[in-house]
């Protein structure tokens, strides 16, 4: 069984202002690299249009259907200073909905191990009926209410390693203790949320804050004390990475110091975690990420790690 490569041209049409750092180059150095030999192995399929009633798992259907009307024609339409929508946005943010719900399909039918969803707009900003944070739906809520949906899937863990916190993905969950979320972020840093005493109200979320000029071992420590054995002791059907790549020492909207090793290790962490309880699915989806080579080299360490299961 091999690594599932959920891809599309569409999320090269979600378009933003010259010079915002989440822009369709970060799709074209993805795929650059992934075309490199070393990734031949990879099952690479295009994402399926989503559905309304699959962005509406975890967000009201009128906030789908308000995002859907405020699309323009031409020209860029701003939700708020950070998040915009362009003529493609709508296209590409329901690609990314289609493309994680089957990256889970696959994955709990034992068609391949696991998969990693290159796909933008990100999504672990975007609240219940709220867009925000570049972030339009949050694909990773839409990804676990599927696997229980769909596939009859108790028990959800989220793992989010981006450096901003991802505040739309605590708020769907904070209630909701069959799915656990859990993060490591720079803090104080946007949005402003993510403290250790923010558990959630049956205590299924997890922060574990890193402080500015924070690397790899501080990074590691916060893994293995307070994310890793809390993802163990919930014994998760399935394992869900909000993957963005914007603590990498290179990127411009953070000051933690991870490198590509850093990835690798914690992608490996997550896999052995999935390996003990949930037959060893893990549904990995694109955050930030917005130094081109540093997110070009995370994503190729990430997936080639991937790729040993």
């Amino acid at each position: 069984m091999s690594t599932l490569l959920i891809h599309h041209p569409s999320f090269l049409e979600h378009v933003t202002p010259i010079g915002h750092p989440e822009r369709p180059d970060r799709i074209r150095a993805i795929d650059r690299i992934l075309e490199h030999e070393r990734f031949q192995a990879l099952e690479r399929e295009q994402a399926p249009v989503g559905t309304i009633e699959q962005a509406a798992l975890a967000h009201p259907e009128a906030f789908v259907q308000e995002i859907k009307d405020a699309v323009p024609e031409t020209g860029l339409t701003r939700i708020d200073a950070d998040t915009v929508i362009s003529p493609g946005s709508w296209k590409a943010a329901m690609r990314g909905v289609g493309g994680v719900c089957q990256a889970v399909d696959e994955v709990m039918a034992g068609k391949v191990k696991n998969a990693f969803c290159a796909i933008r707009p990100p999504g672990h900003h975007a609240e219940k009926d709220r867009a925000m944070g570049f972030c339009l739906f949050n694909n990773v809520a839409v990804a676990a209410r599927w696997a229980k949906k769909q596939h009859g899937v108790e028990r959800v863990a989220i793992m989010d390693f981006d450096v901003h916190h991802g505040n739309g993905t605590q708020d769907i969950f904070w209630s909701d203790t069959s799915v656990m979320y859990t993060s490591t972020h720079q803090m104080p840093l946007y949005p402003g949320t993510g403290a250790v005493n923010e558990t959630g109200a049956g205590n299924t979320i997890v922060n574990a804050p890193l402080r500015a000029g924070d690397g790899g071992a501080e990074f590691r420590e916060a893994m293995e004390v307070a994310i890793l054995p809390r993802i163990e002791d919930f014994r998760p059907d399935l394992v869900i990475i909000s993957a963005g790549f914007d603590a990498h020492h290179r990127d411009p909207l953070g000051q933690i110091n991870l490198v590509e090793a850093d990835y690798a290790w914690v992608t490996a962490k997550l896999m052995d975690i999935a390996d003990r309880s949930a037959n060893g699915r893990v549904v990995s989806v694109l955050e930030g990420g917005y130094d081109l080579e540093g997110l070009a080299k995370s994503v190729a360490a990430h997936v080639m790690t991937l790729m040993k299961a």
